[in-house]
């Protein structure tokens, strides 16, 4: 084991120490990985990965049983990788819940049509009524927020916020009406 080096920065060290361990120990490496993941294209990619943690980080000089050493150091980046993963798909799902696509359901293209009407609903609604008004229903509406969320996000308790509601739904019937009759009326010759 005369290429094992201590950890530093000498990238060409680096790249010959993990070529030097995968061409002694790579079909440990690729058992070990593989017993972990079923899927093929994964286990692949993970032993690809494995090599690339070998680069920036080769093992010590003072390691005395090298297998050992490689089975934690697969563990860990396995475990770093499945991580990684699961932060992913988090961040996914919380972005498609804040844009409120459904996830999963239901024909993108519809989903879309939906979300840009309820924008232009909330922009009309903006002018005509009070900005508490607009702002609790928007939070609690557009936002999905409770009442106590709203209370708290707009700084009041939870009485004013139901008020802010009520008023400004009362306001938002009446203009549909008024928009509904005056659409009668053009209709009618």
């Amino acid at each position: 084991m005369a290429l094992l080096s201590s950890n530093s920065n000498d990238y060409p060290m680096g790249v010959k120490t993990a070529a030097y361990v995968f061409t002694e120990h790579g079909d440990f490496i690729h058992a070990v990985i593989r017993s972990r993941v079923k899927d093929c294209s994964e286990a692949d990619d993970l032993f690809q990965d494995f090599f690339l943690s070998l680069v920036a980080k080769p093992p010590p000089l003072g390691v005395k049983n090298i297998k050992s050493y490689l089975f934690r150091a697969i563990t860990n980046d396995m475990v770093d990788a499945t991580r990684r993963v699961e932060k992913y798909r988090a961040r996914i799902h919380r972005y498609a819940e804040h844009l409120r696509y459904i996830t999963g359901n239901g024909d993108p293209e519809k989903t879309l049509a939906r979300a840009e009407e309820m924008n232009r609903t909330f922009e009309l609604i903006e002018g005509r009524l009070q900005p508490s008004e607009t702002r609790a229903i928007t939070l609690r509406y557009r936002d999905d927020f409770s009442v106590q969320e709203v209370a708290a996000t707009m700084g009041v308790d939870s009485r004013s916020v139901s008020k802010y509601l009520y008023k400004g739904l009362k306001k938002i019937r009446q203009l549909l009406t008024v928009e509904e009759d005056k659409s009668n009326d053009r209709s009618q010759p």
